[in-house]
């Protein structure tokens, strides 16, 4: 049994970004090299690339395949064209946070950067690498603070978790996964359910693979399982990932998180957020204020190449909902964990970062 995972999702690699292509797993294991920012925006808008870290990472260094091939020694020029390089990015995936957060960072890091063109495109790349590296230190930090608020059981813990928050959607280790990892690390856990995360099969197709390669015993559940699984005492604590957390406490994340918040509520299951403080966005008061991402309807009425269902149905496919603050018991960041009402302590420390 390895309790040590080496899935690294994001490399950089000379003059490319090399990404684990995460449409195809888990039956085929395959890397993209990605050598443009067109190509990026492209493996994050058909994820390729997903997750919220994960994609906040993928669109720094789109930035920099962007950069490096501007022809202009005028700095002024030079923003220009990166300014319209950097909406073209942001625009792919409108609800994850942290892809508007990292592009701002390395915008306010470069303005703030006193030379020529060529140390502007260096520095880029180097803030792109920090923010990779940053990323993995505070999803180590994520699944240590965790530890602290996982119940007491009388054996080891079952922890249910919906999509995939882990090394496959950061720069590695994970969030909802993190806090898995640490507790597998710690000898708390006894299993991991997976809900399957209808329509992509998240769960189905990515954590379960990550807890396979890592030896941690994992038991994949359809979405519709979770309330008899609480009911018959299968789980006793609930985490999750996140894509936006607004000011008060709402968190947008996988459709179907709101729905097992709920559940969770029901059977007085401790229902945890865990995500960086990058993923909050003090810009938005309420998750009434956060757009929903709304997808191919390919992804709803059909299972690889076999349709589902007859022709002449309509489509709904939102890829997100909204859990409100008031049925999270916490929310798990690399400072340590908070109630929803707590986060303003959290925005001077996002400012310093």
């Amino acid at each position: 049994m390895s309790k040590n995972l080496a899935v690294n999702p994001i490399e950089w690699q000379g003059d490319r970004v090399i990404l684990i292509d995460q449409t195809v797993l888990p039956h085929i294991y395959q890397t993209v090299e990605i050598t443009t920012w067109q190509a990026m925006a492209e493996a994050i808008k058909t994820m390729i690339v997903r997750g919220a870290p994960a994609i906040g990472v993928a669109a720094s260094y789109g930035m920099y395949l962007g950069a490096k091939d501007i022809q202009t020694n005028n700095r002024e020029q030079f923003f220009r064209e990166l300014g319209a390089i950097a909406e073209k990015l942001k625009a792919t995936r409108p609800t994850a946070v942290n892809l508007f957060w990292a592009i701002n960072k390395i915008w306010q890091t470069l303005q703030q950067t006193i030379g020529d063109v060529d140390i502007l495109k260096n520095t880029l790349l180097e803030t792109a690498k920090k923010i990779q590296a940053d990323d993995l230190q505070t999803c180590r930090a994520i699944g240590d603070h965790g530890l602290s608020v996982l119940p007491d059981a009388p054996n080891k813990l079952n922890i249910l978790t919906h999509c995939n928050a882990g090394s496959l959607a950061t720069a590695g280790y994970g969030t909802a996964l993190g806090v898995v990892r640490s507790a597998w690390q710690a000898d708390r856990l006894a299993r991991v359910y997976a809900d399957e995360t209808r329509p992509r099969l998240q769960g189905a197709k990515l954590t379960t693979w990550e807890c396979v390669q890592e030896g941690i015993p994992v038991t994949l559940l359809t979405d519709n399982m979770a309330a008899h699984s609480m009911k018959s005492g299968l789980i006793n604590v609930v985490i999750v990932g996140a894509d936006r957390i607004t000011a008060n406490g709402d968190v947008a994340n996988k459709i179907g998180t709101y729905g097992l918040a709920l559940i969770s509520k029901a059977h007085h299951i401790p229902f945890f957020v865990a995500a960086p403080v990058s993923t909050i966005d003090f810009q938005l008061e309420t998750g009434d204020e956060i757009v929903i991402e709304e997808r191919d309807p390919v992804e709803v009425y059909q299972i690889g190449d076999t349709r589902i269902c007859p022709e002449g149905v309509d489509f709904y496919n939102p890829a997100f909902d909204v859990t409100p603050a008031s049925l999270i018991a916490g929310i798990i960041t690399e400072y340590g964990v908070f109630s929803p009402h707590e986060l303003r302590q959290l925005q001077k420390m996002k400012k310093s970062f």
